[in-house]
């Protein structure tokens, strides 16, 4: 482990110290108690080593490990009060005991475990005599760093609590307490309570301002206790058990072979493909499995169960139970599994020893893991997604506004009252708690006309980094995990050298695709990032420095002056994208949006980025130019964030044809003369035929000398059928008598036209089987259209 916690010694000067020896410090500690105080802890030691002697040890601490104090916790002085009663009929009350405990943890004779000193030491009753007999210097210094941060008594008393846990367990000074010390009391809160509270770990962000902490040492417990951060492949690969050894080994080597290429989150996800949803799935449906060259039945049957996920689903009257759905991933999975068969054989040419006894055919074909349908699939739910929430944008940045200024007008109001005092805001009447509820300082919240806790604080809170979000994404396009990473240094401008014009811009750090870039700040961004800037600093005039988590790599990011972070139990915290989410719901619940069935409509972050390609590009903007703002690779990706609109479709067809008509000669478009008016009309006069009408196109002359039988382009009126019957007929007896002549020439010409007039008549038979059609009454289709799309309006 990194960071171990200190072992105490077996042995150490205080705890080998004789009764007077102990008396004697007690007495002449320049720190000593006065009066009553002193006398009762003098007392309080001579009776408790007095029952310490009665158990077996050559040390004070060995004799207290020998008593039964730590099964019986906070009631260990029963054993002891009992005890000295029965020798010693003056024991009256145990207050003494207690005080005389207190001086010999202080005093270094006595070094209780961290697990039980946890729920002994409660009170400013123990830090502070821990301060005077132990170090003063420290503890001096501690308060002022608390007074520095502005933190309020009860989270400052809680941190000294907490340190004086761990100085009474491991002895020495403040300065002496390492990571592992507060780690240790980390994981005995986190076993011994049943939550540990928002401002529990302030203690290590006191001790590490101190710089007592070595320089490698993360800047907050949340670091080394809420992240598990990376782990190996073998690691990785274990979560899931897999029963044969060999094959459990061979995935562990496979993720090694391609860990260098790989970020984190992509291999942790490979693991997981591959040892669970492949193997594992292979081992619990397939015992005794152990090659990768598994029978066709057991394919096919792994990839059915693969096809579906089955989870478990709460039901109206309370009932849960279990709905089957098509699995997403599926595709992934087979591509992934079939990477692990070709990867193997490719590699097994290369290093025959290693993975030739592993490779063998791939039971997945290239046609499987196509992934077109679903892709065209996918591509379809989101341009409907961004149809029904794009018209509700501008709604949406009108309530995010609404509920921040609210939010803000009801905590003024809050904290303009006095404690107990009734105030009315917004038409909603409030009485300010008194005191400190649990839970938080009373002097955010405060009870609703309904007598409900309500803390305006947290509210407001919520309701700023809602608006926040909205202006931010809906703004840039950036992805989530990029706009959490905007820090105080992303803020930048640019000097034109010509004009002296100042251009804001924001510097986006490289995320998903590593890839940085700038984008220019309007107005409206720049007055959002000024009043998030302006939140963050407060009266200090600085951004905090924090540490943002990055998700993906598993890895902590050094300090920085990130602008989405908030300050809970005395600390600041960088917002994290379940946050957002949370933020976004609420706001979105009190907007009131619902989808086209009727159900709450709901947004995600990503939502805000098609909808801002979308807009931008039906707003003129080059799509090129779009691909460098969102930081696509290809272009491809980014058309596919465009949501296209059935009248964005119509208008670009009728200007391509404006385009293409101003291109056609000038006197195209001229005013027609009479003569070449008579002939345009003439055209059509001489399209009519007895059979039917000619379609040849105005100014082009009959390309089948006239053979109107054999042409395309005749359209025999039904009411001529007669006639084309006789025709038929006609062809038929002359054809047997060119046989009889032997004119084998006119012979095959006559078939050609037969044959043509056996087809001219079988159009005519389908047409009047087209027109007996039976009317069903079906409806019309504007009749069922559940929606009319429309483009939206241009952004101003």
């Amino acid at each position: 482990m990194k960071f171990p916690a200190r072992q105490p010694p077996a042995v150490w000067t205080a705890t080998t110290h004789s009764e007077r020896q102990i008396l004697e410090d007690l007495n002449h500690h320049p720190g000593r108690a006065t009066g009553t105080t002193h006398d009762q802890r003098k007392r309080g030691v001579r009776k408790l080593l007095l029952w310490l002697k009665d158990f077996p040890g050559e040390t004070w601490q060995q004799r207290w490990y020998a008593t039964p104090a730590h099964s019986l916790g906070g009631k260990w002085d029963e054993e002891a009060l009992a005890w000295l009663v029965d020798h010693d009929p003056t024991v009256q009350k145990r207050g003494a005991l207690k005080a005389g405990f207190l001086w010999l943890v202080c005093a270094d004779v006595l070094r209780p475990d961290v697990e039980w000193l946890s729920t002994i030491i409660r009170s400013r009753h123990w830090r502070n005599p821990m301060a005077t007999y132990r170090d003063p210097e420290g503890f001096a210094q501690l308060h002022a760093a608390a007074d520095r941060q502005g933190v309020d008594d009860k989270r400052k008393h809680q941190a000294l609590i907490q340190i004086t846990t761990i100085m009474a367990a491991k002895g020495g000074k403040v300065a002496d307490i390492t990571v592992g010390d507060c780690l240790e009391l980390r994981e005995v809160e986190s076993r011994t309570r049943n939550q540990l509270g928002a401002g529990r770990g302030y203690f290590y962000d006191l001790l590490q301002q101190l710089e007592f902490f070595p320089a490698d040492a993360p800047p907050t417990l949340r670091q080394l206790t809420m992240r598990s951060g990376q782990v190996s492949p073998g690691q990785l690969v274990d979560r899931y058990a897999l029963e044969c050894g060999p094959v459990r080994d061979l995935i562990v080597d496979y993720l090694a072979e391609r860990q260098p290429a790989l970020d984190y989150n992509t291999l942790e996800q490979l693991s997981r493909h591959l040892a669970l949803h492949f193997w594992k799935n292979i081992e619990t449906h397939y015992p005794g499995a152990s090659s990768l060259r598994l029978p066709s039945d057991v394919i096919a049957a792994w990839k059915s169960r693969l096809q579906v996920k089955t989870r478990r689903e709460r039901q109206p009257d309370g009932s849960v139970r279990e709905v089957t759905t098509p699995r997403s991933s599926y595709i992934d999975l087979l591509t992934n599994a079939r990477g692990l068969y070709l990867d193997i054989a490719q590699w097994a040419t290369e290093d025959p020893a290693r993975w030739g006894p592993w490779a063998a055919p791939c039971p997945i074909t290239a046609a499987e893991i196509s992934g077109r349908k679903r892709n065209a699939r996918r591509k379809a739910r989101m341009d409907q997604r961004t149809r029904e929430r794009l018209p509700t944008i501008a709604a949406l940045v009108q309530v995010a506004h609404q509920q921040r200024v609210d939010a803000q007008a009801r905590l003024t109001a809050l904290r303009n009252a006095a404690p107990g005092e009734t105030f009315t805001v917004l038409g909603e009447v409030f009485v300010k708690a008194v005191g400190e509820p649990s839970r938080a300082v009373g002097s955010d919240f405060a009870y609703d006309s309904a007598g409900r806790l309500r803390q305006l604080a947290r509210a407001e809170n919520r309701a700023f980094w809602a608006w926040a979000s909205v202006e931010v994404l809906r703004h840039t396009g950036l992805r989530a995990e990029e706009m959490l990473e905007i820090s105080h240094q992303s803020i930048t401008q640019y000097v034109v050298p010509d004009t002296g014009e100042l251009i804001p811009l924001l510097h986006i750090a490289p995320s998903k695709t590593d890839q940085e870039r700038l984008l220019v700040v309007d107005l409206e961004l720049a007055d959002v990032l000024a009043t998030v800037v302006s939140r963050v600093r407060g009266d200090a005039g600085v951004v905090p420095l924090v540490s943002t988590y990055d998700v993906h790599e598993k890895t902590w990011n050094p300090p920085m002056p990130i602008l989405f972070q908030s300050r809970a139990g005395g600390q600041n915290h960088p917002l994290g994208q379940s946050a957002i989410r949370r933020v976004l719901d609420e706001l979105l619940l009190a907007a009131g949006f619902t989808d086209a069935g009727g159900q709450p409509l709901q947004f995600q972050p990503h939502d805000f980025r098609r909808i801002f390609t979308t807009e931008a590009i039906l707003n003129g903007m080059p799509p090129h130019i779009v691909q460098l703002i969102l930081g696509h690779k290809s272009i491809d990706t980014t058309m596919g964030y465009h949501t296209v609109y059935p009248q964005e479709v119509i208008n670009g067809h009728r200007a391509f044809i404006a385009r293409r008509r101003a291109m056609r000669p000038s006197e195209e478009y001229r005013t027609p003369t009479d003569q070449e008016w008579e002939e345009f009309l003439g055209h059509f006069e001489r399209r009519k035929m007895a059979l039917g009408d000619c379609g040849r196109a105005y100014g082009t002359s009959c390309q089948h000398e006239h053979s109107c039988i054999r042409c395309p382009l005749l359209r025999v009126d039904p009411a001529e059928r007669p006639r084309m019957e006789e025709i038929r007929d006609n062809m038929i007896a002359r054809i047997a008598e060119a046989e009889h002549q032997g004119w084998l020439g006119e012979v095959e010409r006559l078939q050609v036209s037969r044959a043509a007039a056996e087809g001219k008549l079988a159009q005519l038979d389908e047409r009047a089987r087209r027109a007996t059609t039976i009317n069903l009454g079906m409806p019309s289709f504007p009749e069922i259209a559940g929606r009319t799309a429309t483009l939206p309006g241009r952004r101003p």
